[in-house]
């Protein structure tokens, strides 16, 4: 029997589990300060796993649970589109790159909130620079994997629950 409440645990779970490996890397791995592109990954997976932490308390039927699965979809496409940004952006040849731009916290100090955005996901220098590397993958790219997989894995389960409560 498909239980709502083991997913929505799971997916807070693993979205805790990359954002705790994240901040160990960060704060523990010389060198590997997160760039615009990595934060704006780190706050879809934070906004992912909110929606399923809320998921498992509130443990919804029916429309209710279709509508927090859509938006965990919604987030984590939006994370996969900031990640494949910069998968692209690493994948540049050198000359191509992007001169690095300005820290995001000046730029969302002095530019208007919707201009740092554009700035920000345009991406620069520093988010096209892969410091690490597991299994030949950079983090930009085990990050896009992960947004795939979650949203591959909630539509599925919109699909096993329909199937289920027929």
């Amino acid at each position: 029997m498909y239980n709502p409440r083991i997913f929505f645990i799971s997916i807070f779970s693993i979205c805790l589990a990359l954002l705790s490996f994240g901040l160990y890397l960060e704060h523990f791995q010389k060198s590997l300060e997160a760039c615009p592109l990595c934060i704006f990954q780190r706050i879809a997976y934070i906004l992912i796993g909110l929606i399923a932490l809320i998921g498992a308390t509130h443990n919804p039927k029916d429309l209710f649970l279709v509508i927090y699965k859509f938006l965990i979809i919604i987030t984590a496409i939006t994370g996969a589109l900031i990640a494949g940004r910069q998968v692209w952006l690493q994948h540049l040849p050198p000359e191509l790159v992007p001169e690095c731009g300005p820290g995001l916290d000046y730029m969302l100090n002095v530019f208007p909130l919707s201009d740092a955005i554009k700035m920000i996901l345009t991406g620069s220098g520093e988010c096209a620079e892969v410091k690490w590397r597991f299994i030949g993958f950079s983090i930009a790219e085990w990050s896009l994997i992960m947004f795939i997989g979650i949203t591959v894995a909630t539509t599925l389960s919109i699909y096993v629950y329909k199937k289920n409560s027929v």
